[in-house]
């Protein structure tokens, strides 16, 4: 009787399985390797302020299967809550191009949501994409609206990498228009393959006790660039690269000059900011499998599964060899469509998502 139950309960089993579209052929798929196989990654934005401190948003990491990791439209703002002010500071914020009343965009640029995706094709090829808008407040200014704030803006960013074989890897980073506020205070377009300008009228992102700053002497210098080196990404630890990496994203470099009423050097602050992080990587003797179903890239509908490497930061007063990277945001951060065979091997062995 046991065994004609158990035979009963696998047949049943293997029926309720094949009885699921896409499930029974989802058991078949096989991951790729967690640690050396091909994988994406992509970040919105993320900060290092000063050597040690840094802020990195959520980071959507390609799945172990067929499917895609997107990061949640809810993240709107850098930074988001008191955790990430204390890291980041209090004066700067960074629009992600959604907004509500009031923009702080130019005239004639709508609000739109980000659209943030690393993805392992259904050829197992990684790829991902960052594009969006992206505007610098500097609340420190005063202004009655948020526009009278915003010192830089990026107008129709995009980062998109593609590692297809170890002979074969695209990265390209595109904008519509770069805005700076000029020497008059308005805010103009100023091209759209980088910026260098010096004596902007930029304060620091933060503050230090009883500092008295002098608004109208207080410069920085600006430089956009594209990034052209995995090094350059500000990353957490899950995010890694590979025998072959491709890369992509923009790289703003502000190197501010505090000085007080009388226009004596106070200090020095520089904070670097990358916009639309990407990269893909692959093993040197990778080779992508044919493309088959509804074509590369096809991810099936399945419940979504974690596959964010969670927001994190090091404040720069936690620099020496005891600092920790704290997480601040994980759930809802992104939402990652994949295989069935995913949920089964996450049972086993979970997805090494979580930093370090």
């Amino acid at each position: 009787m046991t065994r004609f139950v158990t035979k009963l309960a696998a047949a049943t089993a293997a029926v309720a399985l094949a009885s699921v579209p896409g499930l029974a052929s989802a058991q078949t798929t096989q991951a790729v390797d967690e640690k050396t196989g091909p994988v994406s990654f992509a970040n919105v934005a993320s900060v290092r302020i000063g050597n040690p401190g840094s802020l990195i948003t959520e980071t959507q990491r390609s799945p172990l299967t067929p499917g895609l990791s997107k990061l949640s439209p809810d993240r709107t703002v850098v930074p988001r809550d008191e955790g990430e002010k204390s890291t980041f500071g209090d004066k700067w914020a960074v629009n992600l191009g959604r907004f509500g009343a009031q923009s702080p965009f130019p005239p004639g640029i709508a609000s739109r949501d980000h659209n943030v995706v690393a993805a392992l094709q259904q050829t197992t090829v990684p790829t991902a994409v960052a594009e969006g808008n992206f505007a610098l407040l500097d609340n420190g200014r005063g202004g009655a609206k948020p526009a009278d704030n915003t010192v830089l803006v990026l107008e129709g960013a995009k980062s998109a990498v593609d590692c297809s074989s170890p002979g074969k890897t695209t990265s390209s980073t595109s904008v519509g228009k770069i805005w700076v506020r000029d020497e008059t205070g308005a805010l103009k377009p100023s091209g759209a393959s980088g910026v260098d300008v010096k004596g902007l009228k930029l304060g620091p992102p933060s503050v230090i006790k009883n500092e008295n700053i002098g608004k109208d002497d207080t410069t920085s210098d600006l430089t956009v660039s594209r990034v052209t080196a995995f090094d350059q990404l500000i990353r957490q630890d899950g995010w890694r690269n590979g025998d072959v990496t491709a890369v992509a994203g923009w790289k703003v470099d502000i190197v501010t000059h505090v000085r007080d009423d009388a226009g004596k050097d106070l200090r020095e602050a520089r904070t670097t900011l990358v916009l639309g992080g990407v990269s893909c990587s692959i093993p040197k003797n990778f080779v992508a499998k044919p493309a088959g179903g509804t074509g590369p890239g096809a991810a099936p509908a399945q419940p979504a599964v974690p596959g964010t490497v969670p927001a994190g930061g090091i404040p720069p007063q936690a620099a020496d060899s005891t600092r920790t990277v704290v997480g601040l945001s994980l759930l809802g951060g992104g939402i990652v469509i994949g295989a069935a065979a995913m949920l089964l091997l996450r049972r086993r062995k979970p997805v090494p998502v979580r930093e370090k």
